[in-house]
């Protein structure tokens, strides 16, 4: 985990999307849920030079083709390896921040990403040593 963005309950996760990009990312592909596809966001990233790998939505009286679900199940394939990072953080207590005020709630995210970083450090130090 390499950036993070702490927002109130109000502010939907789409709404984040620009701060999270990380031009010294090696890679350019950003994969994300439908939620954070629209025109707009699209056309964003297309602006700064990244590649959406951003899942389609689906739209009543709309159903996605057979080519949008099986483009929607390849990515899956990559994206389910960052969503094991939010399972880890429910499972240790980081769905809901309870605390008053956002610099509390950031100080409290940022811990919680730097224990799950530093985990994921040793885990991988474990496998390269054998």
């Amino acid at each position: 985990m390499r950036k993070y963005t702490v927002t109130d309950a109000s502010v939907h996760d789409s709404q984040a999307l620009n701060g999270l990009l990380d031009s010294g990312n090696t890679s350019r592909d950003v994969w994300a849920d439908s939620a954070y596809r629209s025109e707009a966001a699209e056309a964003n990233l297309e602006s700064q030079g990244y590649r959406s790998r951003i899942h389609r939505k689906w739209v009543r009286g709309k159903p996605l083709t057979d080519r949008e679900k099986q483009g929607n199940s390849t990515r899956s394939k990559t994206r389910f390896r960052v969503e094991h990072v939010f399972a880890w953080r429910v499972q240790w207590g980081g769905k809901a921040v309870r605390c008053i005020g956002l610099a509390r709630a950031e100080v409290r995210i940022g811990f919680m990403n730097l224990v799950y970083n530093m985990g994921r450090f040793c885990a991988i130090r474990r496998v390269t040593a054998s």
